[in-house]
């Protein structure tokens, strides 16, 4: 029987701030030029202007009252959601793919909650200063120094939040209209809903969450361990170099010598801690790969500017393979294409991209559908005639008006009856109904049991559909 105090289970650990220093290397220029990128995208991409017939001259617009998506010249409507699975899918395989051969790089690099984490970060550190600072200034008592300086950075951090939520509004209707409405109270209640509501998201993901965001939220962070292999890069600190035969030791004396330090057994890994410094999931990468790992590379740049300081080769933290790294004599870290997993993701990407793509080629301006009205399914009329109904719906999905006429196939002259819908335009986006009418004489019956619709378009002569049909009687049956 234990006679020692119990100890309480803890199910959720207090977050402890992680406090994270500059650093200058390849990996940072290039999570930088990636961050440039994505938020010049991102937030100009609303304002792109774009010529078109009919709607807004907007390059990138989601038409929610028109139902339907302008993307450059595609305009996309609900009936082509089969582009949207196929782009889900696409998206999902290429992250299946860049996982198997570098790991969690998209998540270092390109992920939405790594951009907008960097963004807060830089902003933090400019107002408040480095590392140390920081760290200072968490530590001392309220006073005017702290309150401006912490006040100064929360209150950008909410512009940033703030403009984020409306700039993805603004994907929703035309930019400078939507703007002027917004900020003098007529825009759509919706439009303040989503700004606030993604403000405040962003905000507290960006800004509280971070790196928690990646290690208890994001499910891809849970399950993306088990698409590594043995042949995936990743973040890898070379235990072999770094640790030796009796560890790491900071360099001092004699120990400041490489060749020194291989004599008495201690490694290249002088204790410095950068790494851990820069990390911004907080982590010691040389305890071994870990799912708090985003793959962002900066442990590496911190790194190799110690070993140039130091005057060691660079290299101890890398982007490299489980496999290569256990060999007796590691290789240069290299990507390895040539597996069975891999060249059936790089297929499934080929293959369903080049569906998508031929099937937007393959798109037309109209879509029809041809209906025949089976209650009643035919008609005899007081002149002798037989008269069956069809219903004909007309979808125009090109960003003007279409003038189309309907016509009949293998039929008497006059036999078809459109009443005054001689012509039938349709509006761009819309949809319209068109009832029609096929008379045939009894001695008729027989010879026009099938036929066909012809639908042309007037204003563009290269849409034409042709719909076949059947003519229904009591002799027929």
């Amino acid at each position: 029987m234990s006679t020692g105090t119990e100890q309480p289970i803890q199910f959720y650990e207090k977050r402890m701030p992680i406090v994270t220093r500059s650093v200058k290397g390849r990996f940072r220029i290039m999570k930088t030029a990636i961050l440039v990128l994505a938020y010049s995208i991102y937030f100009a991409l609303p304002w792109l202007p774009w010529s078109r017939h009919d709607g807004v001259s907007q390059a990138v617009m989601f038409d929610m009252v028109g139902r339907r998506f302008f993307v450059f010249d595609l305009v996309v409507y609900p009936q082509n959601v089969f582009w949207l699975a196929l782009l889900l899918f696409i998206a999902a395989v290429i992250l299946f793919f860049m996982t198997s051969l570098i790991g969690r790089a998209f998540c270092g690099y390109f992920c939405f909650q790594t951009l907008w984490t960097d963004t807060y970060i830089w902003i933090e550190r400019f107002i408040q200063g480095e590392r140390p600072a920081r760290i200072r200034l968490i530590k001392q008592p309220w006073n005017l120094e702290k309150i401006t300086k912490i006040g100064g950075t929360h209150l950008v951090w909410l512009l940033i939040a703030f403009w984020t939520g409306l700039t993805f509004v603004l994907y929703f209707g035309y930019a400078p209209d939507l703007l002027r409405r917004f900020f003098t109270g007529h825009a759509a209640y919706a439009a303040y809903v989503g700004t606030f509501g993604i403000a405040l998201s962003t905000y507290a993901a960006a800004g509280f969450m971070r790196e928690q965001i990646c290690a208890y939220i994001c499910p891809y962070g849970r399950f993306q361990s088990v698409m590594y292999d043995p042949e995936t890069l990743a973040v890898a600190y070379d235990v072999k170099r770094g640790e030796g035969e009796k560890g790491r030791i900071s360099p001092r004396g004699d120990l400041k010598i490489r060749e020194k330090r291989q004599e008495q057994g201690h490694g290249d890994c002088i204790d410095c801690g950068f790494c851990v410094q820069v990390c911004p999931a907080g982590i010691d990468i040389r305890e071994g790969l870990q799912y708090r790992c985003i793959s962002c590379g900066l442990c590496i740049d911190a790194c190799n500017n110690i070993m140039d300081s130091v005057g060691y080769p660079r290299g101890l933290i890398r982007y490299d393979s489980e496999l290569n790294l256990a060999s007796p004599v590691p290789k240069p870290p290299y990507i390895d294409w040539k597996r069975w997993k891999v060249a059936g993701y790089l297929i499934a990407i080929l293959g369903i991209s080049a569906g998508l793509i031929y099937s937007i080629n393959q798109r037309t301006d109209f879509e029809h559908s041809v209906q025949q009205i089976r209650q009643p399914l035919f008609v005899m009329l007081s002149t002798g005639e037989i008269r069956n109904r069809y219903q004909i719906r007309l979808t125009n999905k090109s960003d003007r008006d279409v003038v189309y006429s309907i016509s009949v196939k293998d039929m008497p002259i006059g036999a078809l009856d459109l009443g005054e819908m001689q012509n039938v335009t349709v509006h761009s986006g819309k949809s319209v109904m068109v009832q029609a009418s096929i008379k045939l004489q009894p001695d008729q019956l027989e010879r026009y049991k099938n036929f066909e619709f012809v639908i042309q378009s007037l204003t563009n002569s290269t849409d034409r559909a042709v719909e076949a049909a059947s003519f229904y009687s009591e002799k027929a049956e």
